[in-house]
């Protein structure tokens, strides 16, 4: 399994373009990459979650388990953090309860500007629904299901003229899209699998962020795909490239550990004074800003997630037992 150590430098990557993307100028008018860059991350980081959560049910299809592990893990920060912004921030009790349970990326949105990154966590939970009531009623067969319904979600994306969204039936085919690559990761042929190790990484990274830019149009819509293949050429790897090394660095893999909460902290930190200002303060406060997002990011990780993603365990391990016993 060393060669799925890349799969932690993507999710570092990933978080790092979207800070990018949230935080710097990059590019002028019409070609301004913020969006676009950060859009690529958020593709990187669905890819990931929809191939680990799949070789997760492929290895045990026990739901509730999952479901409890699951939750535990992007429950308790999500809440704590919503708890902090409402505190401080006029909500209505639509927008309160609808980002509390995951659904504010629905008709009628839900967002507030603190909460915006939120659309995310509800594409992650629904999705998480979606794919439980899939294995638990149809068992096996579900994985059979999960490339049709990314393709089907990208016709329909196509049909409908959206490029990119935040509404879980525009955006879950790249969450879908990391499904069918674990599917093929556990059933492709070696002769395939050789064939994408070949592909040049660096060309598809562009194409990934190419794709998330609305100039290339047609391109927006093959983003799922350009970046679970992305994500292949490097777990397909059998050569020690510099790439692969630095995705298997210790760097990377620390950024990746803390991702989560950094992604979740660094949201409601540019609606404080760490982001106010004109363009030269604004940008003058950006090392303290990084600074002290990674710094509560650390303390979220160690001293607060690792508790309840423990607690998710010991849970999920007694409801296995009495399902058992």
């Amino acid at each position: 399994m060393n060669r799925l150590q890349v799969l932690d430098g993507w999710r570092g990557i990933s978080i790092l373009f979207v800070l990018a993307g949230h935080l710097f100028p990059l590019g002028y008018q019409k070609f301004q990459f913020n969006a676009p860059i950060a859009a690529a991350g958020m593709a990187i980081f669905f890819i990931l979650s929809g191939f680990l959560i799949t070789n997760v049910l492929l290895r045990d299809q026990n739901i509730p388990k999952f479901l409890i592990r699951r939750f535990m893990r992007i429950v308790p920060l999500a809440w704590l953090v919503l708890f902090i912004t409402f505190l401080f921030t006029e909500a209505s009790t639509h927008e309160i309860i609808s980002t509390l349970f995951f659904y504010t990326n629905w008709e009628p949105i839900g967002l507030i500007a603190p909460t915006s990154h939120f659309w995310s966590l509800c594409v992650e939970v629904q999705f998480y629904i979606l794919i439980a009531l899939l294995v638990f009623f149809l068992k096996q067969k579900a994985f059979y299901l999960l490339p049709v319904l990314c393709i089907s979600i990208t016709c329909y994306r196509y049909f409908n003229d959206v490029q990119i969204a935040i509404n879980t039936y525009y955006r879950v085919d790249e969450i879908l899209a990391g499904c069918t690559l674990a599917l093929f990761y556990n059933y492709g042929t070696n002769r395939i699998k050789q064939k994408i190790d070949k592909l040049p990484t660096i060309i598809l990274l562009f194409l990934l962020i190419a794709s998330a830019h609305p100039v290339t149009e047609f391109l927006n819509y093959l983003r799922p795909y350009i970046a679970a293949i992305l994500i292949a050429s490097t777990i397909f790897s059998q050569r020690e490239t510099w790439l692969i090394t630095v995705l298997k660095g210790k760097l990377l893999f620390y950024i990746a550990s803390t991702s989560y909460a950094v992604y979740i902290i660094h949201g409601g930190l540019r609606y404080t004074w760490l982001a106010e200002g004109d363009i030269i303060e604004k940008y003058f406060k950006r090392p303290l800003f990084l600074l002290v997002t990674f710094v509560l990011a650390h303390i979220s990780t160690k001293y607060y997630e690792n508790y309840w993603v423990n607690l998710g365990k010991k849970l999920s391990n007694k409801a296995l037992k009495r399902s058992t016993s």
